[in-house]
Formats: C-alpha cells, sequence, structure tokens
C-alpha cells in the first residue's frame, strides 16, 4: 500500500517537472519567434524624387561629309578629332577637269549671245522688208521664232556655266559650320565617287541627351508634376508645353556630368511596338567632354512638397486595393489599406488612408499576418 502511494506521488513529481520545462521551452520558443523587421515613421515631407534612364547623347548637329564630284582626292587639310570653323578647307578634289568643264560652258554662252545677236539683226531687216511690203509678214514671224530660240540657248547656257562653277567649287569640301572632325577613311590620291564619305562634323558645343519614357510611367510623370504645380503656367493654369525640367547626367564611368540640362521637347506620339515615348534634353557642353553617340544615365528630379510617401516594397495588394502593415504602440500589426495619389518611381503618394506619424511595416509583408506581434528595427530611408 505503502508503495503504491509512494509510486503515485512519484509520478506526479515527474509530470509537474516535465511540464514545468516544455512550459518553458515553449516560452523560449516564443521570444524567438519575435521577429525583428524594419519600420518606418511616416512623416509629410518636402522631396526630390529621382528617376535614372539610360539616355543617348547626340550632337546638336552631326552631318556626314561625302563628295559631290568625282575625282581624285588631291588633299586632305585637317586631322581627325581636331576642332574646325564653318568655312575652312577640309578637303580638295583633283579639279581639272572641271576647270575645263567650266571653260566650255562660257564658249558655248559666248556662242549662244553672238548667235542672239544676229538673228536680233535679222529681225530688224526682215521687218524693214516687211514695212516696205518686199516680204510677207510671216517671215518675221519665222525671224522672232528664232532669236527666241537664241535667247533660249543663252539661258541653257548660263544654266551649264552656273552648274560648271558649282562643280567646280565642290571640289573644295568645306566646313558647314563649326565643329569637330571624325575619323577620316581616305587618303591623298584615293579616287573617289560622288557620294563617297569623306568623314563626320559634330557640332558639340552644346549636346542632346535622348531618353524614353514607358507609357505608364509617362503619365505618373506627368500627373504628379501637375499635382506638384510643376505643370503649371505662370497663371496657374495646367501646362501643355514642353516641360522645361532640369536634368543631371551620369557618365559611363560613374562621375556626375558637372553641367545642368533641361528637357527640350517630348514626342507627340507614344511608339506603339516599344510603348514608350521620347524625350530630348540639352545640356551645355563648354569642356567639350560629351561626344556624339555616348551613353550615359539621365536623372529627372521632381519636387513633391509636403506629401506622405509609401515605398513600393511596403505595399500589397489584395483585390485592387492598396494595403501596407500599420505598426500600433503594442508593435502589433493591422492591416492598413489607404489609396495612392500617383506613384513615381519606387514611392507612392499617399492621397488618404495614412497619416503623419503612422508606423508602417518598411518590408517583409509576405512573412507576417493582421494581429502578429513584432520586433521594430526603425529604419530612415533615403528619397
Amino acid at each position: 500500500m505503502k508503495k503504491n502511494i509512494l509510486l503515485g506521488w512519484l509520478l506526479l513529481l515527474l509530470a509537474g517537472l516535465s511540464q514545468t520545462g516544455c512550459s518553458s521551452y515553449g516560452g523560449q520558443n516564443s521570444k524567438q519567434d519575435t521577429l525583428q523587421l524594419p519600420v518606418i515613421t511616416l512623416a509629410g515631407k518636402d522631396t526630390v524624387l529621382q528617376t535614372a534612364y539610360v539616355a543617348d547623347i547626340q550632337a546638336i548637329k552631326n552631318v556626314e561629309i561625302r563628295a559631290r564630284v568625282k575625282g581624285f582626292l588631291e588633299g586632305i587639310y585637317i586631322d581627325e578629332g581636331r576642332l574646325v570653323k564653318k568655312g575652312q578647307l577640309l578637303f580638295k578634289i583633283n579639279d581639272d577637269e572641271y576647270k575645263t568643264a567650266l571653260s566650255k560652258a562660257h564658249a558655248a554662252l559666248q556662242n549662244a549671245e553672238a548667235a542672239a545677236r544676229a538673228t536680233q539683226l535679222e529681225v530688224e531687216r526682215v521687218q524693214l522688208l516687211v514695212d516696205r511690203h518686199v516680204v510677207v509678214p510671216s517671215e518675221l514671224e519665222v525671224a522672232k521664232a528664232r532669236l527666241a530660240a537664241d535667247k533660249a540657248n543663252i539661258e541653257e547656257a548660263r544654266s551649264s556655266v552656273t552648274s560648271a562653277e558649282n562643280h567646280l567649287s565642290y571640289t573644295a569640301v568645306r566646313a558647314p559650320f563649326d565643329g569637330l572632325i571624325d575619323r577620316i577613311p581616305l587618303k591623298p590620291g584615293s579616287l573617289i565617287d560622288e557620294g563617297t564619305l569623306l568623314t563626320s562634323l559634330s557640332d558639340i558645343s552644346a549636346m542632346y541627351a535622348y531618353f524614353s519614357f514607358p507609357e505608364n510611367e509617362y503619365l505618373q510623370y506627368q500627373r504628379t508634376r501637375h499635382l506638384t504645380g510643376q505643370g503649371h503656367d505662370s497663371t496657374g493654369q495646367p501646362s501643355h508645353g514642353i516641360p522645361n525640367d532640369k536634368v543631371k547626367l551620369v557618365l559611363a564611368d560613374g562621375s556626375s556630368y558637372p553641367y545642368t540640362g533641361i528637357i527640350e521637347t517630348v514626342e507627340g506620339e507614344i511608339e506603339q511596338t516599344t510603348g514608350s515615348i521620347d524625350f530630348r534634353a540639352r545640356f551645355p557642353n563648354p569642356q567639350l567632354l560629351l561626344r556624339h553617340g555616348a551613353t550615359a544615365r539621365l536623372y529627372i528630379s521632381t519636387r513633391a512638397d509636403s506629401v506622405l510617401l509609401v515605398p513600393q516594397r511596403s505595399v500589397f495588394d489584395i483585390q485592387d486595393k492598396s494595403y501596407v502593415y500599420l505598426v500600433d504602440k503594442d508593435n502589433k500589426l493591422h492591416m492598413q489599406s489607404f489609396e495612392p495619389l500617383t506613384r513615381f518611381s519606387h514611392y507612392y503618394i499617399v492621397k488618404q488612408g495614412l497619416h503623419p506619424s503612422d508606423r508602417i511595416l518598411y518590408e517583409g509583408a509576405q512573412n507576417v499576418r493582421e494581429g502578429m506581434v513584432i520586433k521594430p528595427r526603425t529604419t530612415n530611408i533615403n528619397l
């Protein structure tokens, strides 16, 4: 009997110790399962949102210099990579045959003028005979017709002279504007045809940067500009013209270009094959650092005044509604819907549903659930 009582007490003691151990182990698990997650505090602020685009850099003028006449390349008077002035002699094509052609054209003009003078005298002579009724009037009409033909020959000869003069002038190839000479593929003595490429010339005193907006980003960009006041003119009316927004470049080596550019034009149509619309910005280039054909990253800055910004990574969608996780004073998570005003870059601008000083989960929404308690880690984000 005493053995049974003692055995019972022993079993109860072991059960109690086991329960205490399990309880202690479970408590440690609960603490370990409390996730430490980044949390941000919303605040109304004036900020500048930046978005980067790949830009194609082009000279404001870039032309191919091609031969307009054929012949032997007699001289090259510039070198690759050199700056030239408008009107400066670049190339000389042998002009012997073009001088000869001009001389022939002048001779043909003189012959035509002489023939016309002779015909004029003939018309005057026939006129006298008609007045004296020696010949019929039709003879006078024939003489006048010959004079008209001779005058037409004079005009044709003059055109030939002008054409010959032009061809002769084309043998001296000159710079059409100030610029930078590109590669010269030919050497003196080369036989060239009409249309042969001699070099290219670029005016790089200022540069264009071409870049494309996807259609959805273009709409967000324009909407954000209007909402923040940048899309209105001086009278407060909506501006439908050129944005004139300032933009910056980061070059291929990662350095910032020291001069600010301005958006000058926006294409009138969205390209259907790519779903994008092209912009053009203009940059000064006083140091001639930018070159035609280069690429860079272009940054557009959009001002946003006193707005609540929510990072995209904090947001999740359920049935076409946008949600974030609010963190209350007890560090418990609560789903909160909000209405975005617009989206720009990696942020939503809040229209309603969230307020300054609200704490929200910065990222990791896929790993939590409603009512879950977390260990917040305060995080600051750089806009």
